[in-house]
């Protein structure tokens, strides 16, 4: 797997897991025990990795590592909760392409 789809699946799970956290961990301490600190900070973190991520997935569909259809298909994930975890599928799916 070369370095740029390393990255590219590394950024996919920081940018899921930063919006798990947020979304069941950082959300319902804020709304159920009052702690709105937590939101605080949990939301820039995740603000961060979601702008990195998708930079880094328009960064690959600009020098012609991923289709369109790729691309659509990344940045759309990235909007679902889980949605990093089907971003996998589409890196094994290309990978049995290229073998």
């Amino acid at each position: 797997m070369s370095t740029s789809v390393r990255r590219l699946r590394l950024a996919s799970y920081a940018e899921g897991v930063t919006l798990l956290l947020l979304l069941l961990l950082a959300v319902p301490l804020k709304r159920l025990a009052g702690i709105p600190e937590v939101v605080s900070v949990m939301g820039p973190v995740h603000g961060v990795a979601f702008v990195l991520y998708s930079l880094l997935v328009l960064q690959q569909a600009r020098v012609g590592l991923l289709t369109l259809r790729e691309t659509l298909m990344l940045l759309g994930a990235a909007v679902v909760p889980l949605g990093f975890l089907l971003i996998g599928k589409i890196f094994n799916r290309r990978r049995s392409y290229t073998s």
